[in-house]
This record gives structure tokens, sequence and C-alpha cells, in this order.
């Protein structure tokens, strides 16, 4: 497959065209590699990781560094995607300094293209500071799981009609303040709907239903490797999760059993050196060769 370079203003040029933008996590080399040889448009290095990598029960818990140490593994395997950082909890709602530097340190150290950031227009003066500082930023709106104390759970937000325009009004804040796309998590998708429609920006669903511009999942939730939980928008695209325990009881019942590795799977020394070997073995002492190689490295 012949693949280019996916760049913000390619994004923005899929949306006027009318095509979908197909967006996953990812949080290693590996897992990266194999992202970015199918085409898709743009990896989210996710504060997801939190749960799904790093066994928090929240986005909540995962640091800066944990974050910059994915970006970095993620990048190096990446060569046609758009590489996003998402900035961790209270890394840029401090102060306009502390998000411009760790805004940059994603760039900078992650080898990551642009940031996401959560909130709408509360967090517009920050939002502006950091594209001031010639990075790109992604918003992300509807449930903001760094806020979830404040919604008291993974909650569908934007159901109310205040809720529902206050939705709208931020993210028109955010397109002013010049994001190049912004994610639309656990929204009715009628509200998804009206939103994608007015913006000139790319919409990315989570749970925003069929009408946004892109969708993106977390890599491990559908793949059916993280099951802790389901909401109602995941769908399971593999069950590798059921097929990673049929290989380790496989593999477990081989090595058991004496029938792996067998021949096949072991490297062969060459005939006429190993009798050779022998006959060593046979004449010497090995007790007392050993204390002769070991006192003259004493």
């Amino acid at each position: 497959m012949s693949l280019r370079k996916v760049t913000v203003s390619k994004l923005i040029e899929k949306k006027q065209k009318g095509e979908k933008i197909v967006t996953i996590t990812s949080y290693d080399y590996s897992f990266a590699k194999i992202i970015d040889n199918t085409g898709i448009d743009l990896i989210l290095v996710g504060d997801s990781l939190s749960m799904v990598m790093l066994g928090y029960k929240n986005t909540l818990s995962v640091t800066m560094d944990e974050m910059i140490h994915h970006t970095k593994t993620v990048s190096r395997g990446v060569t046609n995607a758009l590489v996003v950082g998402d900035m961790p909890f209270l890394s840029y709602k401090i102060s306009r300094k502390d998000a411009i530097y760790n805004a940059g340190r994603f760039i900078q150290e992650g080898g990551a293209e642009a940031v996401k950031v959560e909130g709408g227009t509360e967090i517009c003066s920050t939002i502006d500071s950091i594209i001031n500082a010639d990075i790109q930023v992604m918003g992300h709106l509807g449930l903001t799981p760094q806020a979830i104390y404040k919604f008291g759970g993974f909650l569908v937000q934007g159901r109310t009609v205040e809720a529902a325009k206050k939705l709208i009004i931020d993210a028109i804040n955010l397109q002013k303040t010049g994001v190049f796309s912004i994610v639309l998590e656990s929204i009715p998708w009628q509200i998804a709907k009206l939103i994608t429609g007015i913006l000139d920006i790319p919409t990315i669903g989570i749970g925003a239903g069929p009408h946004c511009d892109g969708q993106i999942l977390v890599i491990h939730d559908m793949l059916g490797i993280f099951t802790e939980f389901k909401p109602k928008f995941l769908k399971y695209f593999g069950k590798l999760g059921e097929e990673i325990i049929k290989a380790l009881r496989l593999y477990q019942t081989e090595v058991k059993e004496g029938k792996y590795p067998d021949q096949e799977h072991s490297y062969e020394y060459p005939l006429n050196d190993f009798k050779e070997i022998k006959k060593w073995m046979e004449s010497i002492d090995l007790d007392v060769e050993s204390e002769k190689s070991l006192n003259k490295v004493k």
C-alpha cells in the first residue's frame, strides 16, 4: 500500500471532501507500526493508557513523564499517520506557562505533531497560548474523562437543552481559537450531527454516533483485550484477548509436555565439532578447569 504522510491540513481537506477520517489510540512501538501500515489517518497516544496499559482506575493518575515515554515509543513506529499526544490531568490547567511547556515536551521529546486537550470555552485562552507557540491543538468535548469526578461517572453528556447549547457554543469557540479538530465523546448523535454541520474543522466521534467526520476507539477496547467494562458505543472488531489466552495455554501445555521446543525450533551445532567438544569433556576434569578460569579473572 502506497501511503502519504497525514497532516493537519489533509484532515481538514478530508472533511471538505466528505471523506471519513479513521483514528485510533496506540501506546507502544509494535502496535503503532502495525497501525501505521494500515493507512489509518491519526494515532492518539491517549491518556487512556493510564487504564489499559498501567492499570489505574481512571485517566487521572497518568503523569507527564509516562505520557512522554509512551509517545516516544509510538512516534518511533510511525511514518504516515499524524501522531497526537494527549495532555494529562493538571498538565495544562494550572497555568499557561505550564501548558505551553508541557505541550512542547510532547513535540520536542515525544515526537508528536500535535496535542489534545479536554475542555470548552473556559480553556480557550490556554489553547490560544499553545497555538501561538506553534503547536497544533485538538479539542475534546462531551464526556471529558479528566473531569470524571465532576460528572459522577462515565456518563453521556449534553442530554439537557442547556447542556446541548453549551456543547455547541464550546465547539464554535474552540474552532475560533484555532483547534484543528474536536473529539466528541459520549453525546447524543443528534447533537454531534449539529456540531459537525456547523464546523469547518473535523469532528472525531467516540460514542457520538455516525455523523461525525471521523471516529476513534481505544485499540485495546476494540480488539477485545481490555474488557473490564464495555460502554454502549464500543464494538469488538476482534477478540484478541481470547486468542491471546488460547495461545498462552497452548504454549504452557507444549512446554509442560516437552513438545516445545522441538528440533525445528532449535539451533544445530556442527556434528564434527560437537564430537570434538564431547571428546574434550571426557578428557579433562571440568571442576579443575573451571577453577583455573576463575583464578585468571581474580
